[in-house]
């Protein structure tokens, strides 16, 4: 490349990394500027609509509630990942939509979640909106026209099927209106009878009308008929502070990690460094593009994947180094260095993605919404990995810079016998994990094996009408004390009622003497009126169809990631390897979660799935390694297999640790300076990079080597 194309194109790379760090900037100023700002941001930094339906039906039985909870969780995704839905008393259920602040707008589009019902022309009920599943927008291609046609696809229950066959085949040739709420909203024709339990509606106009009439009949099915009560706006959880904090921390952290990829890779890590903060507004950008709502656990997991992002540099810059002490030209070494640093970085990512998909799909509420965020990471590193530095070292090389003191060469290190530890480093994974299993076990027997916040268990909401209008500030350094001194209960949560004097205190659950305790503290230290202090029961926000729901994704995308590596790699043992270390990593932070007894909540989801992708990762660039040293052999003397396992991780060791140091960092700086809810999210995740560091250089070679010499094919 001549000089003057690659000054040009430097210009021009920075020119745009500047221009869109600096439109990335104006986003983040406005992060937590009320109507203004650019993000949507969730309940805890934000506010939003809180909306309390009433069962119609009286005294409705537990099952129906929870299965109407599930039916409006689903439905309320479309306008947020992070909305809540929760029970409340006996038969009330609030529904918390943050980054909102007109109620009544909210409630037109959401509607009111009424009866359905299919009838013939005469008006006769024929089905129920409880004898359908599910409802969803799709598409079809018309075989004679090849026109694209917009449909509804409908899916019934057992009993509804039955219903829908008959009523269909007493009706051919008829329409059957769908009614709701007693208003006609479509009227298909009958063409014939329909068995099976599928059926579609089409004559859609667009895609969207299609979508419309697919939530109508999904928020029409629910078990029980609901009734508004109220709506109100609720202010942030937790303010201004919690924004300020976590930004300060993610541009420390971010220097740090700079200076470090600088100090440890001269040149190649000055252009890591600007790449980084492309990724960094990108990363912005797709917050802002994708209409993504960002929570506290969700600023957290982006400074999380900043640190992450390293990690594919620091493979190429690796073996850049490698190529150079093996006295290639550092032309030379640099594209080998990218050629060779591929497929670990293809396959770890391509990994990472495929459970992100997955939990994307299957997931609900809070994973849905992490699954996005990792999936935008995924794609942006590897871009600004593969493309960005690789275009910034082209022309820093055509510059001038092509010394090797520059790019530095690996130090020849002696192989270390990592393998004839194997027996203490199971050992010591072992006692780790019944530790945990252990402290689970004592502390089930006193009350909860772990430590379960009021999203897992629910409490109790107490509505506090005060004297004075308290800031969130205020309410966090003179309310909050006094509830978790009377309580005991170091998770209060409080939101403040947007417009009124009124703050909503949640704890776990009381039994009537605590919350009588509640109330007189309350009327001594505040002098609040006994008479404006309403105390319910509420259920947790995070249901067990939405457990449910994150198990079957973690499973499903462990399959995935289980299938993908065993067709990469050829062989079942390195796919058996790589998820017993999964295991191992998930396992081992758990133990930390009970030992320790940190609260699980909603941040315990996201957390434990990030540990899920990072275990992965490094995973693939160790069996990567393993892979490249084989060269192929399909059967080795059990020394020269020892040997390669061995070499192969003492080759990755410096990749493993400065990844693991780079993601800690960034993690360390939310612990020091992040907000309580923030450091309960951030320790947790120091825990999972140091046991990820560990098992990535100790157990899964390890592993590989025990299943390839026990399971060899003679």
């Amino acid at each position: 490349m001549k000089k003057s194309k690659a000054m040009g194109i430097l210009v021009l790379i920075l020119a745009i990394m500047a221009g869109m760090s600096w439109y990335a900037g104006t986003i983040i100023s406005t992060v937590g500027v009320g109507e203004n700002r650019n993000i949507k941001l969730g309940l805890d930094l934000a506010g939003g609509v809180s909306i309390t339906y009433g069962a119609v039906e009286d005294n409705p039985s537990e099952e129906d509630m929870k299965d109407t909870i599930y039916k409006l969780q689903k439905r309320v995704e479309n306008y947020s990942t992070e909305a809540s839905v929760y029970q409340e008393g006996n038969d009330r259920i609030n529904i918390e939509i943050p980054g909102v602040s007109d109620a009544n707008a909210i409630l037109e589009e959401l509607g009111k979640p009424g009866s359905m019902e299919f009838q013939n022309e005469d008006g006769e009920t024929l089905l129920s909106g409880t004898d359908i599943q599910n409802a969803q927008a799709a598409t079809n291609k018309d075989q004679v026209t090849g026109n694209t046609e917009y449909i509804v696809e409908l899916t019934l229950t057992d009993e509804g099927a039955v219903k829908f066959e008959e009523a269909t085949a007493a009706n051919v040739g008829k329409s059957m209106p769908i009614v709701y709420d007693g208003q006609t909203i479509s009227a298909p024709r009958v063409n014939s009878a329909i068995s099976g339990g599928k059926a579609q509606i089409d004559g859609m106009e667009s895609f969207e009308a299609a979508e419309n009439l697919a939530s109508t009949i999904r928020i029409g099915s629910l078990t029980l008929e609901l009734e508004e009560l109220n709506s109100k706006v609720v202010g942030a959880q937790l303010g201004e502070e919690a924004i300020s904090t976590s930004l300060k921390a993610a541009a420390i952290g971010l220097i740090i990690v700079m200076l470090f990829m600088i100090i440890v890779y001269l040149l190649p890590g000055f252009t890591a460094s600007l790449a980084l903060i492309l990724y960094s507004a990108l990363t912005v950008y797709a917050l802002w593009i994708f209409d993504i709502t960002l929570t506290l656990p969700g600023i957290a997991g982006i400074i999380l994947s900043i640190g992450m992002a390293v990690d594919a540099n620091v493979i190429i810059f690796a073996r850049i180094r490698e190529e150079i002490a093996a006295g290639k030209t550092v032309n030379s070494a640099i594209k080998l260095g990218y050629e060779k640093a591929l497929s670990a970085i293809v396959d770890g990512n391509i990994t990472t993605l495929i459970a992100a998909v997955v939990l994307g799909m299957r997931g609900s509420g809070p994973v849905k919404g992490f699954a996005y965020t990792l999936g935008i990471g995924i794609v942006l590193s590897m871009f600004t990995a593969l493309v960005v530095t690789r275009w910034l070292m082209k022309c820093f090389y055509a510059l001038g810079l092509q010394d090797a003191k520059f790019y530095g060469a690996a130090k020849e290190i002696n192989t270390i016998k990592f393998l004839k530890k194997k027996t203490i480093f199971f050992a010591i994974s072992l006692v780790v994990i019944v530790a945990g299993f252990v402290g689970m076990g004592i502390n089930g027997a006193k009350g909860n094996m772990l430590n379960y916040s009021l999203d897992f268990v629910g409490g109790t909401s107490t509505t506090v009408t005060f004297k004075e209008d308290y800031s969130i500030a205020d309410i966090d350094e003179k309310i909050v004390p006094v509830i978790e001194e009377v309580t005991g209960d170091p998770n209060v949560q409080t939101q403040k009622i947007e417009g009124s004097k009124q703050v909503v205190i949640k704890t776990r659950s009381l039994e009537l003497s605590e919350r009588e305790a509640v109330n007189q503290a309350l009327i001594d230290k505040f002098g609040v009126d006994q008479d404006e202090i309403v105390a319910e029961n509420i259920s947790s926000t995070i249901s067990s169809e939405m457990r449910s729901d994150a198990a079957w994704a973690v499973i499903i995308a462990t399959i995935c990631m289980l299938i993908y590596i065993w067709f990469r790699f050829k062989d079942i043992r390195f796919a058996g390897s790589a998820v017993l270390a999964l295991v191992h990593d998930v396992l081992v932070v758990l133990a930390f979660y009970a030992i320790v007894r940190i609260s699980v909540g909603n941040t315990f989801i996201a957390c434990m799935l990030t540990i899920v992708g990072y275990s992965i990762n490094a995973t693939i660039v160790i069996f990567d390694r393993i892979r490249e040293n084989l060269g192929g052999a399909k059967k080795r003397d059990p020394e020269v297999i020892e040997e390669i396992v061995n070499r192969s991780v003492t080759q990755t060791l410096t990749r493993s640790i400065n990844t693991s140091l780079t993601t800690f960092i960034m993690v360390f700086m939310l612990f020091i300076l992040g907000v309580s809810s923030i450091r309960e999210f951030a320790l947790p995740l120091m825990a999972g990079i140091i046991c990820g560091a560990y098992s990535s250089v100790c157990i899964t070679g390890a592993l590989w080597y025990v299943f390839k010499i026990k399971f060899v094919k003679k």
